[in-house]
This record gives structure tokens, sequence and C-alpha cells, in this order.
């Protein structure tokens, strides 16, 4: 089964473009990238924003022009966020299932599938393409009649099918839909795999009078206090006040962990694996002489770009958190740790299909042994705030009352109801912070719900 993904693999760092004959087939350099791709990101489980980075992604990807481009990511994310659904209805028109080497085959129906499913592409033209596509690949070449009367027959039943195979069918793999129920219950997992399948809004946080800018974008105010967009009309760079810094691109549930310090204004505080900036934005505007740590060199210089657009000043450090010593320890700390990512399924359909239960194991670990060394950057007395973007307890809830247990000289600081707006809805008996994609339900799905994130803090007492 590895074999399409290890020739993926090769064929990125060797800098091989479509073949020339592609050209001359309107769409099917777009659709065999699409297929290529989804092999990289199932097989050898490659994070999907790297692969479609216009700078360095996939070579493949980049030999497309910007509008092929745009199409390769809108068959990706469909194709991976109803994976699952894509699959029985493909099953189902199977006689017997396909051989379990046919990786190559199971990828360019499900890059069809997406098409005739989900998008706006005409059912013509994407079995056409499938077709063409397999009988150009030697491992392929033999389906091609199956792939035919296969997408032909998904085009005529889609109107009666999809939608009662939506309805009983969880679009996940059974680890994590097995783990969310185990966290959050039946109904409420449901509710979260649910909300995967809407692609998420685009929040905003500015730096001042945000019924301004919600009025300048088309959007909304939040209860939280952003702004929010259901579609963006435009590329991010091309709004009004982009260029001046008035604002940054921020989920609602990832700018509330900076907001449970209460005024830091005149405090120094440390923000820990602090690229892209967004929290740091926060708390320099919020009056803090912040020093911004990150061990990644590229992803600090993405931080201070940022940083420089907003006109915000912060002190950039690289360093390793681990083995990180200032000179003095800091008023303040906020540790949003590297993690699963498992909160931002909506942004990032791959996540599900390249993470598994060992990496939030391992995460896990690095997380504990991230927040020990946070404790001791702080002053006696000086608040720490601990976050991630996973929804698994095993890297929030479960490892925060560990480190609780097993440290000396820390004690839990509850966040209170009323203490930060619009957020009592997220707050837990324990006074700790949960948001998931389910939570905070506004007038359409497609403008409610916020990534997952844990936050919880904590004071030095010693």
């Amino acid at each position: 089964m590895n074999r399409p993904a290890g020739r993926s693999v090769r064929q990125r760092g060797t800098g091989h473009k479509p073949e020339a004959a592609d050209r001359h087939v309107p769409g099917l350099a777009a659709r065999k990238t699409a297929a290529k791709l989804l092999a990289v990101v199932i097989d050898a489980r490659t994070p999907l924003d790297g692969l479609t980075d216009n700078d360095n992604g996939h070579p493949h990807y980049l030999a497309l022009d910007p509008r092929d481009r745009g199409l390769v990511r809108a068959i990706l994310t469909t194709a991976l966020r109803y994976r699952v659904t894509i699959g029985k209805l493909i099953s189902r028109r199977l006689e017997r299932p396909l051989p379990p080497n046919a990786t190559a085959l199971t990828h360019i129906l499900h890059v069809a599938a997406a098409q005739i499913l989900f998008l706006d592409v005409p059912d013509s033209a994407a079995v056409d393409l499938a077709v063409t596509h397999a009988k150009s690949d030697p491992r392929t070449a033999r389906f091609a009649a199956l792939v035919n009367g296969v997408l032909r027959s998904l085009a005529r039943g889609k109107d009666a099918e999809l939608q009662p195979m939506l309805a009983a069918t969880l679009d996940a793999p059974d680890w994590f839909a097995e783990r969310l129920t185990a966290a959050y219950g039946k109904d409420k997992a449901a509710a979260i795999l649910a909300a995967h399948r809407i692609e998420a809004p685009v929040d905003f946080s500015v730096k001042g009078n945000p019924e301004l800018w919600a009025e300048r974008f088309g959007g909304i105010v939040l209860p939280t206090g952003g702004v929010r967009v259901e579609r963006l009309s435009a590329n991010v760079s091309e709004l009004p006040g982009f260029a001046e810094g008035e604002w940054w691109v921020q989920d609602a549930a990832a700018a509330l962990p900076a907001r449970l310090f209460g005024d830091v204004a005149g405090m120094r505080v440390a923000d820990l694996c602090a690229a892209p900036g967004g929290k740091t934005a926060q708390l320099v505007l919020a009056g803090a002489d912040v020093t911004a740590i990150d061990a990644s060199k590229n992803r600090l210089a993405r931080l201070a770009r940022n940083l420089e657009r907003l006109r915000l000043p912060a002190t950039v450090v690289q360093a390793d958190l681990l083995t990180y010593q200032p000179k003095t320890p800091f008023d303040a700390i906020l540790l949003d740790a590297p993690c699963s990512s498992t909160g931002t399924v909506r942004r990032h359909p791959d996540v599900p299909w390249t993470k598994s239960p060992a990496d939030i194991e391992k995460l896990a670990s690095l997380q504990s042994a991230m927040l020990t060394a946070a404790a001791g950057l702080v002053r006696p007395g000086g608040r720490v705030v601990f976050s991630n973007c996973s929804l698994d307890p095993a890297e929030g809830e479960d490892l925060y009352r560990a480190f609780l247990a097993g440290t000396a000289n820390v004690e839990h600081d509850p966040v209170l109801p009323g203490e930060i707006a619009g957020a009592d809805e997220f707050l837990t008996a324990e006074g700790m912070l949960r948001t998931t994609p389910a939570d905070m339900q506004l007038a359409t799905p497609g403008i409610s719900g916020l990534d997952g994130f844990f936050a919880a803090r904590f004071r030095r007492v010693m």
C-alpha cells in the first residue's frame, strides 16, 4: 500500500513537472495533481498545507496556474472532509472490494467523486477526466471501464443517495471518532464531527472599533469581541486595513488565551512558541512588554513580518523553551504549546488522516515538559496560561490536572464567570476554558462555531 505514496514523495524532491501531454487535455493536470497530493496525504500522512504552499509546495502543484491551484485545493479539502461518505458511496457500486494495493485507483475515484458530489463541476467533465487519468497510468489503465461505470452511477444516484448517507455517516477515521465520543459523549461528538463538514468562517482580531470593521467586511461582531466573515470576497492582503496594520486574522478561540491574564499593562510577558504572532500582537496591544520566543528561525521571521505590518513592537528571541534561561523571571507567561491540531479540522481536514493516537501521546509528553519549563520562567506570584488547539483531553484537561498534581510550587487559578466577555459558555466547572467547533451557535451554520481550544491558568506560589 505504500507504493503510490513513496513515488509521490520522490517526485516532490525531483522537481518533476506534469507530462506535456496533460496540457492538451484541459483540466487533466489539475486532477492528476489532486490525486497525487491525496496519495501523499493519505498514504504518507503528509500535512496538506505544506503540499499546497504557493512558494514551497509540491512541484506538480507549483506547475499549475493560480486558477487550477484553487481547484486542486477545493478538491482535496472536499475529498478529505467527506472521505468516509465518498468511500461508502463508491463501495456500494463495486461488486467486490478493490485490491488492497489499488491505492492509486482509489485516489482517482475519490478525486472525481468529490467533484461530482460536492463541487460545481459538470459530472461529465469529472467522469471523463477520471477515465482519461486512469488510462494514462499503467497501475490503473485496466480499471478504466470500472472508473467510468462507478462514477456515472454515482452521478445518476447522488440526488437520492447523498443526503441519507451523510445522515448515517461520521466523516472521520474510527480512532478519531472514538476518542471524541469518549471525551464528549455521543451527541456532542456527533455535533463536532458535523461542524467539521462546514468550512470555517474567517475571524479577525482588530485594534479597535470592531463594529466599523464588521461593516467594512460585510461580517458580524462576535460575542467575544472579534469580527467574523463567512466568506472572503478577496485575498486577505487586498482587504481594507491590511497594509495599515489595523487587524490580523485569528480564530475567535485562539484569541481567548491571551485574555486570561487580565490587565497586563506594563508587565513583562513571555509568549512561548509565539509564531505566527497573533497572541503576541494581543499582548503588545494590551500594553505588555512582550518577549516572543520560538525555536524556529523561519517561523520567527514570519512573526517579525506580521508585527512590522501591525506596527507593534516586541523582543524576538530564537530559543528552545526546554533550555531557555532568561536573566530575570517574567511577570507572566503564555505557553500556546505545539499539539495535534485536532481543534482545527474545519480549516485543516487532513488532520485526522495524518495524525494518530501515538502522535497525541508524543505531543502530550512534550507539552508536559514545556509546562514544567514554563513554570520556572515566571516570578513567584506570576501567572502562566497554558493553551493549545487540540480537542483531546490527553493534551488538555488530563495533562493539566496531572501537571498540577505533580508540581509543588504552582496552584490552579480558575477563570471565573463574567471575567471574559462572551466566554462563559466555554468555562468548565473547574474554571478551565474549553471550546469546540460545535460551540458558539449563531444565526447560520456557516457563521457559527470556533476552533477547538483548551486553556487554563495557574500561578507560581514560590
